[in-house]
């Protein structure tokens, strides 16, 4: 990777530079059976039409923040680089009443009422589907990012320096994130091409680190499970070997 990436927009920047073919998120939830890979191209496409809907349709700017209401999750995932791109601090479980936007996955969408400005609600369901009907109070994902252009540009470039994610009590700015992520990749030992399985929830650092951003830093991929414990011993054996998992943080 690049060693001027100085943000977790730059990360994405340099995957896509370097081989926008190869995997970067693989999820799976054993709750329903799904499986979603995304490579980095498409990944990038994805952030590319949330981070479009972010700025311009939702008015986010650098500076505010950002409930995010998700769980371990490609969607999830697709967030977090979002805002890093506009220059919104993503706040994991953050309080929707304290936040300038939340974005809700089913469960959780009665909490995120709380927030005064924009609200956009996920399914989660399988394939991205929508929900039957917008929930009462937020905008479907689903329905508004479609139409969202497939490159993104800043109105104003992304301070490195400023907060980007606040998850667990820790805030961290754009650098320190991105050297926290490299630092971790490197006590894991993960290179280019490395593949890390993940189980672990988004609620703290080591979670959306392993989950996340010290496989893109690292230049690798992350096998993203959501309810693993789900799978027995035999189903996670198989996982291991048919996804070509070098390391596994369960």
């Amino acid at each position: 990777m690049n060693a001027t990436d100085r943000t977790p927009a730059d990360l994405l920047r340099s995957a896509l530079a370097a081989d926008p073919a190869r995997p970067l998120v693989t999820f799976y939830d054993d709750a329903t059976g799904e499986r979603v890979e995304l490579s980095v191209a498409t990944f990038a496409n994805w952030v590319a039409k949330t981070a479009n809907l972010l700025q311009g349709e939702l008015s986010a700017e650098p500076g505010d923040r950002l409930a995010l209401l998700l769980p371990a999750h490609w969607q999830t995932a697709v967030w977090l680089l979002a805002c890093s791109s506009v220059g919104v601090t993503a706040e994991i479980g953050g309080d929707p009443a304290g936040a300038d936007l939340v974005v809700a996955g089913p469960d959780r969408l009665d909490e995120g009422l709380a927030c005064s400005g924009e609200r956009i609600a996920l399914s989660l369901a399988p394939l991205g589907r929508r929900f039957p009907a917008a929930p009462a109070g937020y905008a479907d994902y689903a329905v508004e990012v479609p139409s969202q252009g497939d490159r993104f540009a800043p109105f104003v470039p992304v301070d490195p320096d400023s907060p980007a994610l606040v998850v667990d009590g820790v805030e961290l700015t754009g650098a320190q994130l991105v050297e926290r992520a490299r630092a971790d990749a490197e006590a894991l030992g993960l290179g280019p091409g490395a593949r890390l399985l993940s189980g672990r929830p988004y609620d703290s650092w080591e979670g959306v680190s392993v989950g996340l951003y010290a496989p893109l830093a690292a230049g690798g991929s992350v096998v993203l499970c959501r309810n693993l414990d789900l799978l027995d011993a035999d189903g996670l054996a198989k996982r291991v070997e048919s996804e070509r998992v070098t390391r596994t943080a369960e």
